[in-house]
């Protein structure tokens, strides 16, 4: 059976997607993740232009929100105990944002027992890159059913 049919993994996915949407900081912005395969997550995120620097466009803090909260949740969508951790994530500017809905596209690309390596990639309302990133990331002592948001079992 392939991942993206078993119900098991679907209900992960679920749970990951709930997991998002009840941190806390993620109250601050208006986006919304959406996984829809193993090794791949995607979210929606609104730019404001309160998010800016002092040239009108997004600060890199939010590319590396975006990006990283992108590769981690592909990598997450492998791990179904425990919560992961960035331990590093190299980031590339591409060109500025200045509003709009930009989409976060993460990708699993290697590891599956200690480390795992995702990536993810900012695109804008044009379809253009904007930023792209790599990130590693590590299990957590944090088990993902201990954690607020996170329920496999809801609807």
């Amino acid at each position: 059976m392939e991942p993206q049919d078993d119900p098991s993994a679907r209900l992960h996915w679920r749970a990951l997607e709930g997991l998002y949407a009840s941190a806390p900081i993620n109250g601050q912005f208006s986006s919304r993740l959406e996984i829809e395969r193993e090794g791949f997550a995607r979210i929606l995120f609104d730019i404001d232009p309160k998010w800016f620097h002092a040239a009108g466009a997004a600060h890199g803090t939010i590319y590396f929100k975006m990006l990283d909260d992108a590769a981690f949740y592909a990598a997450n969508t492998l791990v179904t105990d425990r919560f992961l951790l960035t331990t590093s994530f190299n980031l590339l500017f591409s060109r500025p944002v200045r509003g709009g809905r930009v989409t976060a596209e993460g990708r699993w690309i290697s590891g599956r027992r200690r480390v795992l390596v995702a990536e993810a990639r900012l695109i804008d309302e044009e379809g253009e890159e904007i930023g792209r990133g790599t990130g590693t990331f590590m299990r957590s002592q944090f088990a993902l059913s201990s954690l607020p948001g996170y329920s496999p079992d809801h609807s």
